[in-house]
């Protein structure tokens, strides 16, 4: 049983937890391993179902040279030539690569996401400017990468990652074309060399479609992400591993599957996300609902709330029906019996809050500077699949389940928060060192990506089941410890991140992978 379900009883739960959590504190350090080496190359990925493409063929690549022809054999000598007395920063640039693409570029995303959680300042007329993704540079700079932004970044990262090199592998296998180390020995390879066919290369496909995503999300950062993707190119040949024609087809595929992918993020409607003209009459729905006080802005000058039509952005694995039937009920409205327990115990908090409290606080806290929750997430999932060894395709297909699970979670949760429009604790005298979210209360954030992203986890790597679930425990009470959330904002978001990660699950387990 998740322990979700048994959330009121938290405070037995968290005894036990702390030898969960060294451990996992543990395994959100990177890991470091010299010449990655799956432990299986998945040669069936190629028919597995992609999100945006129709079919892995949908893309065409044309055949590669053979291996017999002259200008492949002057590629293997000129890679010969690229691979051979490396400098220590060539050196250094085949190991950071040799981690993996897909786990590499998510943590570049992430990174771009922490250096962009910058809420905008007010002007001298009080007012809060918009970011201008036409003038990225200007003050100030687009985008505010705030969590439903980061989830959605990420989520398109990583589908786009996914669709490209289940594409590659359909041709990989098509083609047949061997390493190039195996078709002439004499070539020095710095990286382990497997079973997997080299053309198109996988790494190539990933730099190019994360390369695409990443300057649609992160206009600003256009220089920065060529270099990434020129230094990362440039490695794979310094390890031996491609040769230019590998490379070329690569970044064709990985540029024209991110295309169509963008194509769909342009017609999700996170364009309408941040329509304030909605605001007004989202109050007034709430009150017919029990909402007496709703949620304002505790900013001084009042800050206008974060992305309040977010709700109606484009999910991945259910449709907007099914995230109205599973939008959480809210049990009870301020001023209640129960409101006011929960009331009682943040000021209890408030009052006498342990160091342990404080400290579990601050760990998720997750607020500006940082990648926000969904990147706590991805790290953890990009880190487990490293860890299992996972290929390149499956490391991928990781990425892509917790990251539409992330983006789906943001989504109904932002529904959830601005269909009640329920105040937070410091509209009535408490006060927070973790962060003042600008937007209503109930649910939690913090719960609904936790859950969300724990139930895939959990799945994926059922042997780790039992410490995602007290991750996900810790970073939801930890919005209580911060006196951010009620009790019910946070024993309702996890129930319903779990909800939302089955989705997830449920497309996992029909995506032809075997898992």
């Amino acid at each position: 049983m998740k322990p979700y379900s048994t959330f009121i009883k938290y405070s037995t739960a968290l005894l036990t937890l702390a030898v969960i959590v060294i451990a996992c504190n543990k395994d959100l350090e990177e890991p470091q391993r010299v010449g990655y080496t799956p432990v299986a190359v998945d040669e069936k990925a190629g028919t597995w179902k992609t999100y945006v493409l129709a079919s892995s063929d949908e893309i065409e690549v044309a055949a590669p040279l053979a291996v017999t022809s002259s200008e492949y054999t002057a590629e293997l000598s000129a890679l010969k030539g690229l691979a051979s007395n490396l400098s220590q920063e060539q050196k250094e640039a085949v190991v950071y690569w040799g981690a993996g693409a897909a786990y590499r570029w998510n943590e570049i995303a992430r990174e771009l996401c922490a250096r962009y959680n910058i809420p905008p300042a007010s002007n001298a007329e009080g007012k809060y400017p918009l970011p201008d993704a036409a003038n990225p540079l200007a003050d100030p700079k687009f985008p505010f990468a705030n969590p439903p932004y980061a989830s959605r970044a990420l989520a398109y990262l990583s589908v786009a990652q996914y669709d490209a090199l289940v594409s590659a592998w359909h041709y990989k296998y098509k083609y047949k074309r061997s390493a190039p180390s195996k078709v002439d020995t004499s070539i020095p390879v710095a990286l382990p060399v497997s079973a997997l066919p080299a053309y198109p290369s996988e790494d190539a496909v990933v730099a190019a479609a994360s390369v695409t995503i990443l300057k649609a999300m992160f206009p600003g950062e256009v220089p920065y992400l060529d270099a990434k993707m020129k230094e990362h190119l440039a490695s794979r040949q310094w390890a031996g591993m491609n040769v230019t024609s590998d490379l070329t087809a690569g970044t064709s595929l990985g540029n024209a599957v991110a295309a169509k992918v963008m194509g769909k993020a342009r017609n999700d409607g996170m364009g309408a996300s941040n329509n304030q003209t909605l605001v007004a009459a989202m109050i007034e729905s709430a009150k017919t609902r029990g909402i007496k006080d709703p949620w304002i802005s505790q900013e001084a000058p009042l800050r206008p709330p974060m992305l309040p039509n977010f709700g109606a952005v484009q999910t991945w694995n259910f449709d907007k029906a099914t995230m109205v039937k599973i939008r959480p009920a809210i049990p009870y409205v301020v001023g209640s019996a129960e409101w006011q327990k929960d009331m009682d115990e943040l000021k209890q908090i408030q009052n006498k809050q342990t160091r342990e409290q404080a400290r579990i606080a601050n760990y998720w806290a997750d607020g500006a500077g940082s990648y926000t929750p969904p990147g706590h997430w991805h790290r953890a999932a990009a880190n487990a699949a490293h860890e299992a060894r996972f290929s390149e395709v499956r490391m991928a297909r990781t990425l892509a389940l917790v990251g539409t699970a992330e983006m789906d979670a943001g989504i109904a949760c932002w529904d959830a928060k601005y269909f009640y429009y329920t105040p937070r604790p410091q509209q009535f005298g408490l006060k927070t060192s973790v962060g003042l979210p600008n937007f209503p209360s109930y649910t939690s954030g913090h719960s609904t990506f936790s859950a969300a992203a724990a139930t895939v986890l959990g799945y994926l790597f059922p042997e780790q089941a039992a410490k995602f679930d007290a991750q996900a425990l810790e970073a939801s009470v930890s919005r209580i410890y911060g006196l951010i959330h009620y009790r019910v904002d946070c024993e309702m978001g996890l129930k319903h991140g779990e909800v939302i990660g089955e989705y997830a699950i449920a497309r996992g387990k029909a995506d032809g992978s075997g898992l």
